[in-house]
């Protein structure tokens, strides 16, 4: 039965739901996890889940590992796939158990970490209304994270500048150029947007399109970035802005030079740059508060 309950999902997905390949395997994966763990006879049993056996199963993902952001996400894609399974049973009440995601540690603003930035990342694909609207939103986001894009950077390519290769000219603030990489993942995201975008994309014409065809907006990708990271239960900092600091700052943590870094940033000058280099301390300070057994042990004094 699990086979065809996961080929019905999937159906769903890819056709009514019109979700992009990325987010109907993420999906499908959470769900696959879910069946593994008990057997269903029908859509009615699996209807049946509620907010323990839900809390039940993410506790077991969380032993094998799984961290909070990625437990809030897994439970986002099972609550959509349990409100499946009420429609399928023809309940007339399809709401989602109520289960809130796990919680986060708050602690000093600092960038978001790679797990993240991709969790982000998908959530946002895999929530949106329509399926090309989170293609084109998870293509945005892994610009910025991947390539270190303003996002005004990002929403200003257009077709011309497509299909991408390994790098990218950018024209930043006050019309400077620059070469930006540009990582497969990010190649493969905006390739998928365009596959699904109903919108003709001329040479001339913006990549990046809202719904009803124009040009993308600012705040449609912060909107959406705001819903993930309260579904994450990420800060209030984690912003689509906070992608291109975490950018800077993960490279620096992997030895770029402030140098290369001011390149590839777009930076007028090295002292923009070189903020860096105390948010990076300011996380390996509370990295060590955190893990070393003497800053513990003197914690406990106080």
């Amino acid at each position: 039965m699990a086979a065809d309950f996961l080929e019905a999902w999937r159906e769903h997905l890819t056709h009514s739901r019109r979700r992009s390949p990325h987010t109907v395997r993420a999906y499908l994966a959470c769900a696959r996890r879910l069946l593994a763990a008990q057997e269903f006879a029908d859509w009615p049993s699996i209807a049946r889940l509620e907010a323990r056996d839900l809390r039940s199963h993410l506790a077991a993902r969380r032993a094998e590992g799984l961290a909070n952001t990625s437990a809030a996400r897994e439970l986002s894609a099972i609550k959509s796939f349990i409100q499946f399974a009420r429609v399928q049973s023809g309940e007339q009440d399809a709401a989602t158990p109520r289960l809130r995601g796990p919680r986060i540690k708050k602690g000093l603003p600092r960038p978001v970490t790679p797990d993240d930035a991709s969790n982000i990342a998908d959530l946002v694909a895999g929530e949106a209304l329509e399926g090309w609207v989170g293609a084109r939103d998870r293509a945005v986001l892994l610009l910025l994270y991947g390539s270190g894009l303003r996002i005004a950077e990002a929403l200003s390519l257009q077709g011309r500048d497509t299909p991408l290769g390994e790098a990218l000219q950018v024209t930043g603030k006050g019309g400077k150029q620059r070469l930006v990489p540009i990582l497969p993942v990010c190649r493969d995201a905006v390739a998928e947007y365009q596959s699904q975008c109903p919108w003709p994309v001329g040479p001339d014409d913006a990549l990046f399109r809202g719904v009803k065809g124009g040009p993308l907006s600012q705040g449609m990708v912060q909107k959406a970035m705001a819903k993930a990271r309260r579904a994450l239960g990420l800060p209030d900092t984690a912003t689509p802005h906070a992608l291109r600091h975490s950018f800077a700052t993960h490279l620096l943590g992997a030895g770029a030079d402030l140098r290369s870094l001011q390149e590839l940033l777009g930076h007028a000058s090295l002292g923009s740059t070189q903020v860096y280099t105390q948010v990076d301390a300011a996380t390996m300070l509370e990295n060590y508060r955190d893990a070393h057994p003497r800053a513990r042990k003197g914690a406990r004094k106080k």
